[in-house]
């Protein structure tokens, strides 16, 4: 089966600063140590990594570049994502409060391969979990005035943010009906307590009820464990039930997810908790949709003009 990775990186630490890879102390991390990954990935190692899966495209997303220039993450990725075998759609980096916002978006929709952007608003720790009004989360005037330019440049939004704040992703998805929004890494499901899980359904239950919200089934790692399909199972079925199969995608978050499993574990471990759906929904989670809301046939087609179609 074709497949589109739906979320992957690449980064090249000789070459360009990535803070939170090249700086130290290591940051807190969701997987504890991250040393393993803190060398260079670029294509070749993709390659290598997903070797003898059929990829017809995947999405690049923007992986922390020094923030005092976005863009050249845009261009670096331009240029090494023309040597990969199948074409490379990229999510960039826009810090959305920043003062310069409209330019720096601006400057993204000048590169062709450029579907959305991506700005992990602020978050708090679970038991802070109802402070609002932040600076820098999606309370945040400044921040919501940035949000409230990606429709105007045909953008889509990745969020990357802990489910315990998607009260707040609802209320942004109402109030912004035509700016596609795809929530990343299933929703960060890290507590898999009795009680967790069901939090975490409760908030993906509220967030799915905007019709312009996806999301991508992938960051299921958790810290000094093996990424086991068993351990994943009810997760994604939850997910899939949640959003319906036209609003769900699998991808790798690799080499990040590396930390976890193989690309063949994780992959595959998708195949089998997928295979009691029929080979059309299987095709949507592992290519098709991807496809739709990233535009990877249709680039000038607005994404939230999809999203309004599922």
């Amino acid at each position: 089966m074709k497949l589109v990775d739906a979320h992957h990186h690449f980064w090249d630490l000789t070459r360009n600063y990535h803070p939170w890879l090249c700086d130290e102390p290591q940051i807190p991390f969701r997987y504890g140590n991250y040393q393993a990954i803190r060398s260079n990935y670029l294509p070749q190692d993709y390659a290598r990594d997903a070797s003898g899966f059929d990829i017809a495209a995947s999405v690049y997303v923007e992986a922390e570049w020094n923030p005092e220039d976005p863009v050249g993450e845009v261009r670096w990725v331009e240029k090494i994502g023309a040597t990969c075998s199948h074409p490379v759609l990229i999510v960039a980096q826009a810090r959305l409060n920043q003062e310069n916002i409209d330019q720096i978006l601006a400057q993204h929709a000048t590169f062709g391969r450029v579907r959305g952007v991506r700005h992990k608003p602020r978050a708090t720790a679970f038991d802070e979990r109802l402070k609002r009004g932040l600076a820098g989360s999606m309370d945040d005037p400044a921040w919501r005035s940035g949000f409230a330019q990606l429709e105007r440049f045909g953008f889509s939004f990745d969020l990357q943010v802990p489910f315990w704040h998607l009260d707040q992703a609802t209320e942004l998805a109402t109030d912004f009906p035509g700016t596609q929004i795809i929530l990343n890494h299933t929703g960060l499901p890290s507590d898999r307590s009795p009680q967790g899980l069901a939090a975490w359904r409760q908030a993906l239950e509220q967030l799915a009820s905007q019709p312009n919200v996806a999301i991508k089934i992938s960051g299921l790692g958790r810290a000094g464990l093996p990424w086991v399909a068993a351990d994943n199972r009810q997760v994604i079925l939850n997910a899939v039930d949640i959003f319906g199969v036209e609003r769900c995608m699998f991808a790798s978050n690799f080499p990040v997810d590396r930390l976890c499993g193989s690309f063949q574990t994780i992959y595959l471990g998708f195949q089998s908790i997928a295979s009691t759906y029929s080979r059309n929904d299987r095709e949507k989670l592992f290519y098709g949709n991807a496809a739709r809301f990233y535009r990877l046939h249709d680039p000038t087609q607005s994404p939230s003009t999809h999203s309004q179609s599922t």
